[in-house]
């Protein structure tokens, strides 16, 4: 899917001009603007061969909003998407791939946030569905601090048939889920896992909880009752990690 989208944001928009030159179409800069930042981005644009236009205010805010742009937005028009097969081609399923699949995820920060944190912790990959789902936008991207650009996101159409497809390839499902019989640190991960996080209010949805070979529940003290969902993704996924950084050689 091809979309044309604005980004905002220095480091947001000098990540794209570093990493995907290719798909920026267009810089607009305020028209007071100045200093080494801004002087950097320019030149960098220039290397590439990016347009950059100097415009009033007003015209970032038409493009992107009521954001802090801190005067800089990019237009860009590239694939953010990928096929589940074709990416299904790309991995080796004996380096036990993690994929954090999010089940309708809404908040764009938490979307970034969790997609930050999956590059961190070495995911191969995340997965959203079509629906009720936060796209990929300049939000996602400023909430990443660029990171959507490192890693592979898969969108389906049917989060249920996608686990579906993955367990039958060789993939296990483990939810986040304050059900699990498990917490997070009793559960070994060691085999290519497909973690389950839900939405910030609802959780996994009951369906897709029958999808999932294994429940783990982050243990809540004083009566929190949850976390918010890209917290829930950062510690598993940092258990993960742990756990296979910490297996003997």
């Amino acid at each position: 899917m091809v979309s044309d989208e604005f980004i905002y944001g220095r480091n947001a928009v000098m990540e794209f001009l570093q990493l995907k030159p290719e798909h920026v179409t267009k810089i607009y800069i305020r028209n007071q603007l100045r200093g080494k930042a801004i002087h950097d981005l320019e030149r960098q644009a220039s290397t590439v061969r990016v347009p950059v236009q100097r415009v009033p205010g007003k015209k970032l805010a038409d493009l992107v909003g009521p954001v802090n742009d801190q005067g800089i937005v990019a237009a860009i028009s590239q694939a953010r998407y990928i096929e589940l097969e074709d990416w299904l081609e790309t991995i080796e399923l004996s380096a036990h791939p993690v994929v954090l699949a999010l089940d309708e995820i809404e908040d764009p920060h938490n979307f970034g946030a969790i997609i930050r944190t999956a590059v961190a912790a070495g995911a191969a990959a995340v997965m959203v569905s079509k629906h009720r789902q936060a796209p990929v936008s300049g939000a996602v991207m400023k909430a990443s601090a660029g990171a959507v650009l490192k890693m592979p996101v898969i969108r389906v159409v049917n989060m249920n048939q996608a686990l579906q497809i993955l367990k039958k390839t060789g993939f296990w499902v483990c939810g986040a889920d304050m059900s699990g019989e498990h917490t997070l640190w009793e559960q070994n991960y060691d085999m290519p896992l497909v973690v389950v996080i839900g939405s910030e209010e609802k959780g996994i949805r009951k369906k897709t909880r029958e999808y999932c070979d294994m429940l783990v529940r982050i243990p809540m003290l004083n009566g929190v009752e949850s976390l918010n969902a890209s917290v829930s993704g950062a510690l598993i996924s940092y258990e993960i990690l742990r756990q296979r950084q910490s297996k003997p050689v």
